[in-house]
């Protein structure tokens, strides 16, 4: 007889009440509508989209969230899901995991100064990003999750998560700028880049850059992520204890910094990348940065950022659920701020940038590419532009929603 999870029984009351907002069907002979708008300076912040619900399953769920039984039971029993799930699929976690560990030589960064915001439970970690626990099971997770959402392609799931996000900005005109900075370097710095998977991801795509800074705030991250790297480990299957293959690269430097302060000199990057970042951040934090982004930009250089996109019809949906989405907030502390800042700070993006381009990279994120364009030298208020590829001309997402939704699972 099967189990049936505590957390199961959740997400079906949650889909229960509102499963029919999820039902998407694509139309995949749509043109794409390309959404020009003129902005000179930006705006106030839109009113949030949904408002909390109220009701008998509603309050049951906040209690639940507040009690001792989402700390250990309903946590675990969501982990314990996941690691199933990476397993299944031809993803060792528990090997990986152990082996990672052995490797590791563990250092006291008590001492670090992080910014309040940073100091919360994120991803059903009790000390967040501050644990090394955090720290070797993100990249297993990760693995995991593309798996779960892309069920069609197996542990290839999350090459196929972050290929979507890699065409999407290469088709709004993602580059490395021809010219180097003052020390005749092509620089990409990776906001965010946790234990270094976009990184190092990056520094195999682009072998024409000279250099690729990865800023993390936590130190556990970064620690791991350099130890990968400095173990340059064979997947599993090829005799080695880690998930993927990774290959060395002199190139890459990860580091421990605070990417809203970075201490690089202006004018020093080519490309800063930020991936599935920013809604993990206050929308006030995610200003700082953006800001932060364009100060060390070199003219002509490109923010980029892969982000969920809380205006695709999937998510909209998830939010109008109420149930579900304090289900998917109770791990992500700043997804309502995210959700409704979203068009804030694309709209900070576009005052800042000279240009500026979004695209719909999955049925649930975007792509969006900004160039610093070359001071002309005037102080004209200079008009500033966003191109919005991200829905067809009938408004439907430009792109079909594949993700199974929280209650599914890929033999359904």
């Amino acid at each position: 007889m099967m189990m049936i999870s505590i957390w199961n029984i959740l997400l079906a009351l949650a889909a229960a009440n509102g499963c029919s907002a999820f039902l998407h069907s694509g139309i995949n002979s749509a043109a794409v509508r390309r959404d020009i708008l003129l902005v000179h300076s930006s705006t106030q912040a839109t009113e949030p989209s949904s408002q909390p619900r109220s009701g008998i399953a509603q309050e049951l769920l906040n209690l639940a969230l507040k009690s001792p039984l989402w700390t250990y039971v309903m946590v675990p029993q969501a982990r314990a899901s996941i690691v199933k799930t990476a397993e299944s699929n031809g993803i060792q976690w528990m090997n990986a995991k152990s082996w990672l560990n052995e490797q590791l030589s563990t250092k006291d960064y008590s001492d670090v100064v992080y910014p309040e915001y940073y100091k919360q439970s994120f991803h059903a970690y009790q000390d967040g990003n501050l644990s090394y626990d955090a720290a070797v099971e993100q990249e297993l997770a990760s693995r995991a999750v593309g798996a779960r959402n892309f069920p069609k392609y197996g542990e290839r799931g999350e090459d196929v998560f972050r290929d979507s996000f890699d065409k999407a900005l290469a088709g709004i005109g993602a580059r490395i700028c021809d010219n180097t900075n003052e020390q005749g370097k092509k620089v990409i710095v990776d906001f965010g880049c946790g234990t270094g998977t976009s990184t190092r991801r990056m520094a195999s795509q682009y072998p024409q850059v000279d250099q690729l800074i990865g800023i993390d705030l936590s130190p556990y991250f970064v620690d791991v992520g350099n130890t990968l790297l400095n173990l340059a480990p064979n997947a599993i299957e090829n005799g080695s204890g880690w998930i993927t293959s990774i290959t060395p690269d002199e190139r890459i430097e990860l580091r421990q910094g605070d990417m809203a302060n970075t201490l690089l000199p202006s004018n020093s990057a080519s490309v800063v990348n930020l991936s599935l970042v920013v809604h993990e951040l206050p929308t006030s934090v995610a200003k700082q940065v953006v800001s932060e982004a364009y100060r060390i930009l070199q003219p002509g250089g490109q923010l980029w950022i892969s982000e969920m996109d809380f205006e695709s019809t999937a998510y909209k949906a998830q939010r109008e659920n109420a149930l579900l989405f304090s289900l998917l907030r109770a791990t992500e502390p700043y997804l309502d701020d995210y959700a409704d800042g979203c068009k804030e700070l694309r709209e900070f993006i576009v005052d800042t940038f000279d240009s500026t381009k979004i695209t719909a990279a999955t049925g649930r994120h975007y792509a969006l590419v900004a160039e610093k364009g070359f001071d002309s030298g005037d102080d004209v208020d200079r008009v500033k532009c966003l191109e919005d590829y991200r829905f067809r001309e009938d408004g439907s997402y430009a792109v079909e929603d594949t993700h199974l939704k929280p209650w599914e699972s890929k033999d359904d």
